[in-house]
């Protein structure tokens, strides 16, 4: 990881996307420690959504379960963040369960 990180700079360069992912999920979390925890704990749980929604498998019952559960994260998350921070992306997660 030392070969991506530009101290000097302050930035990460040359990740894949694999990577991306592997960092999103294991070390985003642990960045993000120092957030309130209604905050935090909402960024965990859509951080487990993404994670879950990647995994290898996938059954009926984790589906129903994600598909009652993102709409609530993402009202959750614009109660927190103001309007700007969201793009008309913010309701794929949705449609991405709905249709799977």
């Amino acid at each position: 990881m030392a070969r991506w990180v530009d101290v000097v700079k302050g930035r990460i360069h040359g990740l894949k996307s694999h990577d991306c992912h592997v960092f999103m999920e294991t070390l985003l979390p642990i960045v993000f420690s120092s957030l309130p925890m209604h905050v935090l704990n909402l960024l965990i749980k859509i951080n487990h959504f993404f994670k879950d929604l990647c995994s290898a498998t996938l059954n009926n019952e984790s589906l129903t379960r994600m598909e009652q559960n993102i709409p609530i994260i993402i009202c959750m998350l614009e109660r927190i963040f103001p309007p700007g921070f969201f793009d008309s992306m913010k309701h794929l997660p949705i449609c991405v369960v709905s249709n799977l």
